[in-house]
């Protein structure tokens, strides 16, 4: 029978300078801020800037979204106080924020000086006695279910156990207004229940659908490279059902690619008993300009077109989140969901394999992978 997690070791890609902080059974660490970009993030009402590995904004008020929703998590981050006037929360598990509004409405844990740790509207109050005025401080935030709870400089704060929302978003609010804003650096999450599907080293885990997987795949500077040549497609040594898959791609300028789902072994993912693709593409190239809806990127091949179309330019990299709960798929793209469809919106749907392979799809141009990993849907 095809499962999520038939492996009982954890598959974890580390990242330089951090350590993996807690003893999960299985787990992905990934960090939000790369050296010099917001990569992984959404800005509403405000320009965010990396200088010198420090998050923080010019002005105005703000909000940083993450583009994962995150179920069981753990954050940990450092950020700095330089005036008495700062403001600013950490928001999880957080709807997206109403129209006019440029923060959600919950969950916050204040950031203001003298209110460090408070999460507002609940009664949990902060230790803001933790605090070193002025110093960089460091925040753990372990999120498992309906429960929360917060460390500051290493020492417990609160645990509240009436979490309502099962999932929700992750950000950043900070407001410039007033006096100088917060500062942030090495922020990192831990997405609980979430494991690697590939390392940096080799193609342990895949193989090539129909054909010698090296010919055209391999692993290089910790990235899954397709070098364009000729060859099979990449295919999971494992079968899934439902799960929730999360991964990074970039491409060449013109170039094309997809994520094949719940196929059969040999790739099949047209029409009545097939799995289904979901196109990887540069949206703007003008070769492509004449396409069909669903052709572009993020969509469910000829079924279901993505809405809107949020891809980045050729060169940059993307995220992409697919979500399989039976004849049931969202697709988050780069932060923004683009399909949301079952078999009453798509009846076509129904004909297709809800298990199968995962597959990378080889269209003889250059595409890379980064931080592949997988977990429960939702």
């Amino acid at each position: 029978m095809p499962s999520r997690f038939r492996f009982l070791l954890l598959l974890l890609l580390a990242f330089p300078g951090s350590a993996a902080g807690d003893n999960e059974a299985v787990s992905y660490r990934i960090p939000l801020r790369d050296a010099a970009s917001l990569d992984r993030w959404i800005a509403d009402g405000a320009e965010f800037v990396v200088e010198e590995g420090v998050l923080t904004l010019n002005s105005g008020a703000g909000f940083l979204r993450a583009h994962h929703r995150l179920t069981d998590f753990v954050l940990e981050l450092k950020w700095r106080a330089n005036s008495p006037e700062a403001r600013g929360a950490v928001c999880f598990r957080s709807p997206l924020a109403e129209p006019g509004k440029v923060w959600p409405d919950r969950y916050r844990i204040q950031l203001r000086p003298g209110l460090e740790g408070d999460l507002e509207g609940t009664g949990a109050s902060g230790k803001p006695d933790l605090i070193k005025p002025g110093q960089w401080n460091e925040l753990r935030l372990r999120v498992v279910g309906g429960t929360a709870s917060l460390e500051i400089n290493a020492q417990a704060v609160w645990s509240f156990d009436e979490i309502a929302e099962a999932s929700g978003w992750l950000g950043l609010y900070v407001d410039a207004t007033c006096g100088k804003p917060l500062e942030f650096r090495d922020i990192v999450v831990t997405e609980l229940g979430f494991r690697s599907l590939a390392n940096d080293t080799d193609l342990s885990g895949w193989e090539g659908g129909g054909g010698d997987a090296a010919r055209c795949w391999k692993v290089e500077d910790g990235l899954l490279l397709c070098t364009g040549q000729k060859g099979p497609w990449l295919r999971s040594c494992e079968q899934f059902d439902d799960f929730n898959l999360r991964l990074e791609y970039k491409l060449r300028p013109g170039g094309n690619s997809g994520v094949y789902l719940r196929v059969p072994a040999d790739g099949n993912h047209h029409g009545e008993g097939s799995g289904i693709e979901v196109q990887i593409l540069d949206d703007a190239a003008d070769r492509y300009k004449n396409l069909k809806p669903y052709q572009f990127t993020g969509s469910l091949y000829a079924i279901v077109p993505a809405d809107p179309r949020v891809a980045r330019a050729a060169g940059q990299w993307n995220t992409l989140e697919i979500q399989c709960r039976g004849t049931s798929y969202r697709v988050t793209h780069n932060g923004t969901d683009v399909i949301i469809a079952d078999e009453n919106t798509a009846p076509d749907l129904l004909q297709r394999r809800i298990a199968g392979h995962l597959g990378l799809q080889n269209h003889s141009e250059e595409v890379w992978f980064r931080h592949l990993r997988i977990g429960p849907a939702e």
